[in-house]
């Protein structure tokens, strides 16, 4: 088969996909945990009115709470896992469906136990954690339920929120199928006068970097325009999510939908803004760059479709084993038990599904629960910014591993602004490595250029879009409609000022960015903390580098920590606080340290 074709999910390898038979063996084992768990919903529903009686009845209420959530996991992993990496499966895709919709109407059976924890008394909870002690390890979440009271509402008015989650996802998923199933990308012309090129999400980036600047050109083009032919109904899904989580914020009375994502993170509404304004103060840096890679490249004028395309002659071809390599040599400052944890998912346990074929979904991501792997989905593209993705997800998964092997069930699923910090972690120190132990001129271009290109997503694209979340949140708290052509408009004028004079702005084709994120946008005020996450990475890699065990250890008791500590309060374990604006301008900096060393190198 042709490397422009992309084979069928039956064609891949083995080797290069996951082992979700560790969780259930057979699509039968999997049934049969479904029909177990619908079984368990009404034991569940009749705990209701009943944790008032004493704390034995609040410890066997929790106890079978984790043993159905824990399953029910289990479930979504498998589901989830199948699904993504083949959309086209009706089998897959319904599987997925009926595991969300069964995992709803586990926290809708128990819905109740919030209300009827307040009711009882955060002082009283505490005291029946020291009189049993299978309580004893609630007590941080007692704390935390003590905080969030005011915005925890009556049983019967959590019972109806937590019902309307389920239908809420309906906005996301139609943004998703379509994106992943409808929309059609068409096939490109080769250059070189070979096949048509088939484009899809899992590989339109390597186009982008193309040398040949018509293929890129194109390729950037068609793949935007394909989502433009859709942003009618794209733009409907969005301000569905959107209304959504206003609507969420106002009925459990939060001042807005950022004041809830935030508030019931317990961070702080200034580190939002914080963020946003530093960036904006930063933006001269990133013009700066474009105006470095636009000699270097000799273009009279620079577009979109040339901000990543490779300025080394010969950038380096990256298999997946070298892959692995590098990243275990870079990781080798965290020292032999991460290691032995990180080779064992890559070599033994198959934690990595890798392949490039039809129908999985783009992107990359870490997924999985106390028991099961933490599984990695990605399409592994043979370069340096394939081996910048593993890292990135391995960061992500040896977080869960820890967690899930040092917290009880209660404080495993750790916040999203913790989560980013990891992944940047091991990006961090694998390009530390290969900067400070490569000789050749284009390898070394080729490792700043991936870095950049990380920055360009984290310190550029993720703080934009923040902005856009931002603005369009507060149209529709103010009761503004919100349409495709205002959405591309908003869109376009917050590139034209992130990418400075320097560049020729396609208005509608770079404002469509947000059509091309079919899950970020549905998580609310989600993407900031891509931003603050490379800002806590930069800063503890920085750390460990220096300090050597001391750091590293910090740095190991953050990833053990999970939940069970605050955000800011687990990264300052670690040795960092992102409660200031430092770590960002520190991370900005070393952004600039990169460009100067690519200016030094073009030159």
């Amino acid at each position: 088969m042709s490397g422009k074709h992309l084979p069928l999910r039956s064609e891949v390898p083995v080797e290069a996909t996951w082992d979700l038979e560790s969780i259930f063996a057979t699509p039968e084992d999997w049934e049969h945990a479904y029909v177990e768990i619908e079984k368990a919903l009404p034991k569940l529903k009749d705990f209701t009115g009943k944790l008032s009686q004493g704390p034995e009845v609040l410890a066997d209420f929790f106890r079978e709470k984790e043993r159905v959530e824990k399953l029910v996991g289990k479930l979504l992993v498998y589901a989830h896992g199948f699904a993504a990496v083949d959309m086209s499966n009706q089998v897959y895709t319904g599987n997925r469906d009926k595991a969300y919709s069964l995992y709803t109407q586990v926290n809708t059976a128990t819905s109740f136990a919030e209300s009827e924890l307040l009711s009882i008394g955060i002082d009283d909870l505490l005291d029946w954690t020291l009189k049993n002690s299978d309580l004893e390890q609630n007590k941080f979440y007692f704390e935390k339920l003590g905080r969030r009271s005011d915005h925890i509402r009556s049983s019967e008015i959590e019972h109806l929120l937590t019902s309307v989650l389920d239908p809420f996802r309906t906005a996301a998923s139609t943004h998703g199928i379509l994106a992943n199933t409808d929309l059609k990308i068409p096939t490109i012309p080769d250059p070189e006068g070979g096949d048509a090129i088939e484009l899809a999400h899992s590989n339109y980036r390597k186009y982008w970097r193309h040398p040949n600047r018509e293929l890129r050109k194109t390729a950037w083009e068609t793949y935007a325009d394909a989502h433009l032919r859709y942003k009618n109904t794209i733009a409907n899904a969005l301000a569905a999510g959107v209304k959504q989580q206003v609507f969420l914020s106002r009925a459990r009375n939060y001042q807005s939908a950022l004041h809830a994502a935030l508030e019931a993170n317990f961070i702080p509404l200034n580190v939002y803004q914080t963020l946003i304004d530093t960036f904006k103060k930063n933006l001269p840096t990133w013009h700066r760059y474009w105006d470095i890679r636009k000699k270097a490249l000799g273009l009279e004028q620079m577009h979109i479709y040339d901000t990543r395309v490779m300025l080394s002659k010969n950038p380096p071809q990256v298999s997946f084993e070298q892959a692995c390599d590098w990243i275990e040599a870079g990781m080798a400052p965290m020292g032999k038990e991460y290691l032995e944890i990180m080779q064992r998912g890559l070599h033994k346990d198959r934690w990595v599904d890798h392949a490039v074929n039809k129908g999985k979904r783009f992107g990359a991501f870490s997924m999985g629960v106390q028991g099961t792997h933490p599984y990695i989905m990605m399409s592994f593209v043979n370069d340096i910014f394939g081996v910048s993705t593993l890292a990135h997800e391995l960061g992500h998964s040896l977080h869960s591993y820890y967690t899930n092997d040092n917290q009880p069930w209660i404080y495993t699923d750790y916040s999203l602004f913790v989560a980013e910090v990891a992944s940047n972690f091991n990006q961090a120190l694998v390009r530390s490595h290969l900067l400070d132990t490569v000789e050749d001129r284009d390898l070394q271009i080729a490792i700043i250029e991936e870095a950049m290109n990380n920055f360009h997503r984290y310190f550029f694209t993720m703080p934009t879009l923040a902005r856009f979340e931002l603005e369009i949140h507060q149209s529709v708290e103010r009761g503004d409609p919100i349409t495709a052509d205002s959405l591309i408009d908003l869109m376009a004028d917050l590139y034209t000022e992130g990418y400075g004079p320097g560049l020729v702005i396609d208005r509608e084709r770079i404002g469509s960015v947000w059509l091309q994120f079919s899950t970020h946008l549905y998580s609310n005020f989600y993407v900031f903390q891509y931003a603050t996450g490379i800002s806590g990475a930069n800063a503890l890699a920085q750390q460990v580098l220096a300090e050597g065990e001391p750091a590293r250890h910090r740095y190991q008791e953050f990833l053990k920590a999970g939940d069970s500590l605050y955000p800011l309060d687990a990264l300052k374990l670690g040795g960092v606080d992102l409660s200031v604006p430092d770590p960002i301008e520190k991370t900005f900096e070393v952004m600039s340290g990169y460009i100067n060393r690519l200016e030094e190198l073009v030159q």
